[in-house]
């Protein structure tokens, strides 16, 4: 039998941790590969919130997560998207949408049709053409429908938990499928003379664990990358402005909204997050730009509803390691990197889920290794470009911020993006990308990004044919739209947070 890796150690308690766990839990028996995760005692909760991609639905398909059950005990609510305010020019609000915009019509994409009506004076906005930013305006909820051929099945959704809920209730997932669970803080890391790997984690009671593999989810406070050799961090600060935030949990005000919202402020960019009777609000910011307790009283000043617990001081990490899986450790950043548009969680699934499909024979094989850090690498790179996009895209000179998020250089990754859009209307799709067509349609739309023309096969067309098609789309989206209930009822009615 071929050697292999026969046990795993994974550094950190929050639900980054206990959602690598649980996979690896359900995928790897206990008498193939022992589990372990080191969840310090003391480590306090990072975030208020937590906030998936749609991408959790394979989670929950792998997991065999009941949605309801999870919803009920995380606080949860549904996310159709993420609504942005002031970002290209203050006053401006565009929707991050999980859904397609329009359709194609003869195999052109839909934007250079509606770009075309646009030039000869038609007003609506794009917006109009997907169900979930509809839904989401009019706060509607319901899962799609299972007819393919149905406007109502296009389009997804994920969820907005409450951080502490979640990592227990993976916990609870995880131990109940054979991980062991150590109550500890790791002091030291001991490392093996002849090559470097980990040898052991030292504890804070003295004792030792030791593992083939060690995963490390600890975030910026982890011993992990403070002692081990790592081969070099990459710095992306110079593009990724925000390096510590702030948050709160206040008190619920209404009903609560079936998306996030994230409002470009002076020195960074605030978040709202509902939950079921409460909300996860804070203020992400530069601190070359404004000091932490002037970030703290801004975002006191603003909340919706009292305060429920003392602001907690966040720092972000904005780069990546220049390998992600080293010797035998592996770093999990996903929960450190800029939050913008809640990617953490993803990370996660696709860190795991590559571990998995390059999981050792022999031991740690210099191919799996190299291939898992392209992947994870250039993943990690085409997320950035998006995220990048968001502070470049401004027309906002209020503040030192925006001055120098808009004169910032950036990689030519994205200038080749943003060149060939803004010439042709055309958007480029790299390998690894994780936001498609319509995400990056949605931010540079939402941004003010105009390209000089559009696909000239839209006018195979004539505008007569043009109209009445999107005019047609718009009212299916209307009509589906008016058939949803409303999001506070749906949860009331299916996914309710007992009282107690």
């Amino acid at each position: 039998m071929p050697e292999r890796v026969q046990s795993i150690a994974i550094v950190g308690g929050g639900s980054a941790a206990w959602l690598a766990a649980a996979t690896l839990a359900r995928l790897l028996r206990p008498e193939f590969c022992a589990v372990r995760v080191v969840d310090s005692p003391r480590a306090a909760a990072a975030a208020f919130s937590e906030v998936s991609l749609p991408t959790f639905h394979r989670l929950n398909g792998l997991l065999g997560i009941n949605e309801a059950d999870l919803l009920q005990r995380t606080r949860g609510t549904y996310r159709l998207g993420t609504r942005f305010s002031d970002w290209g020019r203050q006053g401006d609000r565009y929707f991050h949408t999980f859904s397609p915009i329009g359709a194609r019509l003869e195999a052109v994409p839909f934007h250079h049709y509606w770009m075309k009506l646009r030039r000869l004076g038609d007003p609506t906005s794009i917006e109009e053409y997907s169900i979930a930013t509809a839904a989401a305006k009019m706060r509607k909820f319901a899962p799609p429908g299972p007819d393919r051929r149905s406007v109502s099945s296009l389009y997804s959704y994920g969820y907005h938990f409450d951080a502490q809920l979640l990592a227990g209730y993976l916990r609870e997932y995880a131990q109940a499928h054979g991980v062991t669970r150590i109550d500890r803080d790791v002091v030291q890391v001991h490392l093996r003379g002849e090559d470097g790997f980990i040898d052991a984690l030292q504890l804070d009671d003295g004792s030792r664990v030791r593992a083939d593999l060690y995963i490390d989810c600890s975030g910026t406070e982890s011993p992990l990358p403070r002692q081990t050799a790592l081969a070099g961090y990459e710095d992306w600060r110079r593009w990724l402005p925000c390096d510590r935030a702030v948050g709160v949990a206040c008190a619920g005000a209404g009903d609560p909204a079936p998306y996030s919202e994230c409002m470009a402020r002076e020195s960074g960019w605030a978040w709202s997050v509902p939950l079921q009777g409460r909300i996860d609000c804070g203020y992400a910011y530069s601190s070359r730009h404004v000091g932490d307790d002037e970030a703290a009283a801004a975002l006191l000043s603003g909340l919706p509803g009292a305060a429920l617990a003392a602001p907690r001081l966040l720092r972000l990490a904005q780069g990546r390691p220049a390998k992600f899986w080293d010797k035998n450790r592996i770093q999990l950043t996903g929960s450190i990197l800029e939050p913008l548009e809640s990617t953490g969680l993803h990370l996660v699934q696709t860190g795991i889920a590559r571990l998995l499909t390059l999981f050792p024979v022999r031991r740690f094989s210099p191919g799996d290794i190299e291939e898992y850090n392209r992947l994870t690498i250039m993943e990690h790179e085409r997320i950035r470009d998006f995220l990048i996009l968001h502070f470049k895209a401004t027309q906002r000179r209020d503040s030192p911020f925006w001055d120098d998020c808009g004169r910032m250089e950036i990689p030519d990754t994205l200038r080749t993006k943003l060149e060939l859009y803004r010439d042709s209307g055309r958007i480029a799709m790299f390998d690894e990308e994780h936001f498609g067509e319509d995400s990056w349609l949605s931010l540079l739309i939402g941004q003010n990004i105009d390209p000089q023309d559009y696909d000239p096969l839209a006018d195979v067309l004539d505008v007569a044919e043009v109209r009445a098609a999107l005019s047609h789309m718009r009212s299916l989206v209307q009509d589906a739209v008016g058939a949803l209930p409303g999001h506070s009822q749906f949860i009331e009615t299916h996914r309710a947070q007992p009282s107690a």
